[in-house]
């Protein structure tokens, strides 16, 4: 019997990438693979034929034998007359196209290989040291390769075992229905080794605790959730892989005058009424010094004055930012009987020169007014 065309048996034209190839061998597979359609002689014949059109066409010089040559140019390929190789399940084509969605194992055979966890550190800074750059020793626990038995966690002169229920490849297979599942081993924990003799120093670990004292360099304009990596400074990897990283964490405190808004600085700045009413100039701070701020008369409670440049430069580059000041008008508190008479004294005097003394005031109470009056109607 003549076989069928191996494009025409997945449905593709001569040009499919192997990406879409893939894509619907898979789709095919799951269809008519056995587990799926128990006792249908019909589907497993199909599922065969798939997986050899498969076997074929996704590799590269086999396909290219095929183009030229037909049928002719691959016989005598995996499985031999219909590619289907004994074994039931799966199969290895199977596994190489399904496997990554289910996890891999890496190293069959050997001892597995990890990199070490990245650590966190939180560092506490003041505003001041945020904005300007630091340099800061942080002394941190941490996990290192044992110098006795150099991470291998074996007495010296023994050797980690491999491990015989996964083969030391760390994992195990397990057949669930229609999916091959990969678990770690239960024996080795996924090391792919056992140790028979721990060392005394590191009891098999591979590793001991110790802690250790860095120097680091905060740049200026940091601000909070800003993080710093270490590289290499994290806990030491397992049979011979590399550390892991160190993160450090900013954390800018609470400034008791500004706050922080990007490379914005905001303040408030209390002044009296009667510097808000006639004007005057007062000192207001900045992280660099003092600076002179003029305020005009009839100044309102809650007005900003920005003083350009005397915010925060970003740590990633950009202009410097500005400092926002904004005042805030007093109302004077334990008056005295005089001064509170010649606070009267002073309201009479703005009612009887008949002048608009409280824009603010009026236009409000007009509004008020025609607020009414609109219910009214």
């Amino acid at each position: 019997m003549s076989k069928r065309d191996y494009y025409e048996v997945l449905g593709v034209p001569k040009n499919t990438s192997q990406a879409e190839l893939k894509k619907v061998y898979r789709r095919l597979a799951m269809k008519y693979h056995p587990d799926r359609n128990p006792g249908d002689a019909k589907a497993e014949a199909q599922f065969k034929e798939v997986k050899e059109a498969y076997e074929i066409l996704s590799d590269e010089h086999k396909r290219a034998a095929y183009d030229q040559f037909g049928h002719a140019g691959v016989e005598g390929g995996p499985g031999g007359p219909g590619g289907f190789s004994g074994g039931g399940g799966f199969g290895d084509i199977f596994e190489s196209v399904f496997g990554d969605m289910f996890g891999g194992a890496a190293g069959g055979g050997r001892s597995r290989v990890y990199r070490g966890a990245d650590l966190r550190y939180d560092l506490s800074l003041t505003l001041e040291e945020a904005v300007a750059g630091t340099e800061v020793k942080i002394r941190i626990p941490t996990q290192i390769t044992c110098h006795v038995c150099n991470g291998t966690g074996a007495k010296a002169g023994s050797r980690p075992l491999t491990c015989g229920t996964c083969g030391g490849a760390g994992q195990v297979r397990m057949q669930q229905g229609f999916f091959t599942v990969q678990q770690t081993c239960p024996t080795c924990r996924g090391t792919g080794t056992l140790i028979k003799d721990p060392c005394d120093n590191c009891h098999g670990a591979g590793r001991i605790q110790e802690h250790k004292t860095l120097s680091v360099k905060v740049p200026a304009g940091v601000d909070n959730g800003d993080r710093i990596r270490l590289s290499a400074e994290g806990e030491a990897g397992t049979n011979g892989g590399p550390p892991g990283d160190l993160y450090v964490q900013i954390n800018v405190k609470p400034h008791p005058i500004f706050a922080r808004e990007d490379n914005q600085l905001h303040c408030e700045v209390p002044i009296s009424m009667v510097t808000a009413a006639l004007g005057g100039e007062l000192e207001v701070p900045t992280l660099t010094g003092r600076v002179a701020l003029k305020i005009p008369p009839e100044t309102q409670s809650g007005k900003i004055f920005r003083l350009t440049g005397k915010g925060i430069k970003p740590v990633r580059g950009g202009p410097v930012g500005d400092l926002n000041c904004r005042v805030v008008v007093e109302t004077p508190v334990n008056l005295t009987a005089r001064q509170k008479e010649l606070l009267q004294e002073f309201e009479q005097s703005m009612h009887e020169s008949n002048m608009p003394h409280s824009p603010k005031s009026k236009s409000w109470l007009d509004s008020v007014k025609k607020f009414f009056e609109d219910l009214a109607t």
